[in-house]
């Protein structure tokens, strides 16, 4: 552990050889289309279901409450990034400001969010994917969509959608950031139409009581409900922007690309949010749709909009794969970059001859591929969001250290009021991770544990900070 304290320099990745950088490919727009189509995805389409189940109509103030924390530490950042703009995200930005050590905890904390993101949001996939395919007469069997512990054997669907964006990543970052663009477009026509034909049926009459359960977490460990028990879940929902920042390397312009993009797409999508939360919990009765794998085309259904639902369900099933793609890509980016520094096996870390990081790819299909076949969404949401909540505490406090540190830096961005933003944003990503049910505190201490073991006595050795060390 001689470099545990070690900082990495801001341009460590500027003396790299070319088989170790990456390509600036993307620009403002790509960036949006990412964060968009990383952030409106399971957690609309799938988690609102499941956070109706915790906290009845209330869900509604859930959302507004992840998304409020949440912008703060899309704030933070869009300023870490534009100051610091290497691939890694909060792992880079911990390593360059406070040290190796907590740069280890952040980034196995990443490794977390977007393994079990990737895995959530293709299990969020198949349930849409079975639903879908059963309207139209070719269901598969029960025991090939859902993993063991539902009673099934594998959830197929999901494993196949995983090889299937494990392609096109390794087809290139920029055309699989292309496609994406486009598929994002599909997504959202989809919920202007959900909110379209849900409105008339709107009952004020349904929101009573709006919050049934209360607002703090209570109830026994394992089904905990409440405002912020909710909260805690579907902050799942809110937390692509930071796929962005791990492409600050591959950005044409990062000063300007990584602000819009980040900022952009986390406006863009609470408004979206909001709409889409108020119209289905006024369409029908959340008991009606809680924990529902479908809950958005189950209540056009219940509202005799078969032709929207099929709609709805099929626009899902083809556009869902950009939340995929996005946390997928994030994953191997972090991936490589810890490669990149020795604190992973360093032969992981190679460019192919199109620029993307083929071999941290197939292993990262692999890995997600398990998760996502054996083991339920709910569980998978929950600890991916302790990971993510431990990230953006270190971004928060990233910011307000180098505020203190190097108050006249360059900022391209600079968060408004940041003293008092990153303080929020600190408080309330810790609110909400005391409000993470207790199963999935405790495996994420597990997880650590582990990830500290891998570290002393693989990443601490082999560590490339001696030479690249401020």
């Amino acid at each position: 552990m001689k470099h545990w304290n070690a900082r990495k320099r801001v341009d460590a990745h500027e003396d790299m050889p070319s088989e170790h950088r990456l390509r600036k490919t993307l620009s403002w727009p790509h960036l949006v289309a990412l964060g968009v189509g990383a952030i409106v995805g399971t957690g609309i389409l799938t988690l609102i279901g499941v956070g109706a189940a915790k906290a009845g109509p209330s869900v509604i103030l859930s959302f507004a409450i992840a998304g409020i924390i949440c912008a703060a530490a899309a704030l933070a950042y869009a300023e870490m990034a534009t100051m610091i703009p290497a691939s890694g995200s909060a792992y880079t930005y911990t390593y360059v400001v406070i040290g190796e050590l907590l740069a280890w905890v952040v980034g196995w904390s990443l490794i977390l969010e977007y393994s079990l993101v990737v895995s959530a949001v293709a299990v969020g996939w198949s349930g849409y994917a079975a639903g879908f395919m059963e309207s139209i007469g070719a269901g598969l069997p029960s025991a090939l969509i859902q993993g063991p512990a539902l009673g099934g054997i594998v959830n197929l669907p999901a494993i196949f959608i995983i090889v299937v964006v494990a392609g096109l990543l390794i087809l290139g970052t920029k055309e699989s950031a292309t496609i994406n663009a486009v598929l994002v477009l599909v997504k959202i026509a989809a919920l202007i139409v959900f909110v379209a034909v849900a409105l008339p049926y709107f009952d004020a009459a349904k929101f009573d009581p709006f919050m049934p359960f209360g607002f703090g977490k209570s109830g026994p460990p394992g089904a905990e409900v409440g405002v912020m028990a909710a909260a805690a879940i579907i902050f799942f929902a809110f937390y692509g922007f930071d796929a962005i920042a791990t492409a600050a390397e591959e950005a044409k312009d990062p000063a300007r690309d990584l602000s819009i993009g980040i900022v952009g797409s986390m406006l863009l999508c609470v408004v979206i949010y909001m709409a889409v939360a108020a119209a289905a919990v006024g369409a029908l009765a959340y008991t009606r749709f809680a924990n529902s794998p479908e809950p958005l085309a189950l209540i056009l259904r219940e509202l005799g909009q078969g032709t929207a639902a099929t709609y709805l369900a099929a626009s899902a099933v083809i556009a869902l794969p950009t939340v995929i793609l996005a946390f997928f890509y994030g994953q191997s980016r972090i991936f490589f970059v810890m490669a990149r520094d020795g604190l992973l096996p360093r032969n992981l870390a190679r460019v192919s001859s199109r620029g993307s990081p083929v071999r941290i790819t197939i292993f990262t299909a692999i890995l997600v591929a398990i998760l996502a076949g054996l083991i339920p969404l709910d569980e998978l949401a929950a600890l991916a969001n302790a990971g993510t909540l431990t990230a953006f505490i270190a971004v928060s406090a990233c910011m307000l250290i180098m505020r203190r540190r190097e108050p006249n830096m360059t900022r391209a961005f600079r968060t408004p009021l940041a003293w008092p933003v990153g303080i929020f944003a600190i408080l309330g990503c810790a609110y909400l991770f005391i409000s993470l049910p207790q199963t999935t505190q405790l495996y994420f201490l597990i997880a650590h544990v582990v990830g500290l073991a891998i570290y002393l006595l693989y990443g601490s050795r082999r560590s490339l900070a001696g030479a690249g060390a401020a």
